[in-house]
């Protein structure tokens, strides 16, 4: 099954005033506070998502559940200039990535990884971009 789940840590994130973050905000449920396991860096006025495998790196963001997933994880790909017809390699990649909810329990999501270099730019020590 696909996932019509998406973990948001950036512009997408409910109170920023943006196109995209309303889009979303409109056609999903946000269902709650979430982390996973990654770094956080500052891109541009945008973060990007690391992985990682140290327990220690949290990367703070919102999960949502989407309506119309298909139409909305296309728009969202475009946003984010990653799959098709795009120029390899994309500055992100969408991929699906365990997170633990703000109960503790766990859940799955799709969201955008950033596939980029990110040895010159500041990272977010925090994990939350809000808080950079």
């Amino acid at each position: 099954m696909i996932s019509d789940r998406l973990f948001v840590y950036g512009t997408l994130m409910r109170g920023f005033d943006h196109p995209m973050a309303k889009l979303l905000s409109a056609n999903a449920e946000f269902l709650g506070d979430a982390h996973c396991r990654g770094r956080l860096y500052l891109v541009k006025h945008y973060p990007g998502l690391v992985l990682s495998d140290d327990p220690a790196d949290i990367v703070h963001g919102e999960l949502f559940r989407l309506r119309e997933r298909d139409a909305m994880l296309g728009e969202f790909d475009m946003y984010e200039a990653c799959g098709e017809g795009f120029p390899q390699p994309t500055e992100y990649i969408r991929q699906m990535l365990p997170l633990t909810l703000a109960d503790g329990s766990s859940s799955e999501a799709w969201t955008y990884v950033y596939n980029w270099p990110v040895t010159k730019l500041p990272r977010i020590v925090s994990g939350k971009f809000l808080e950079q």
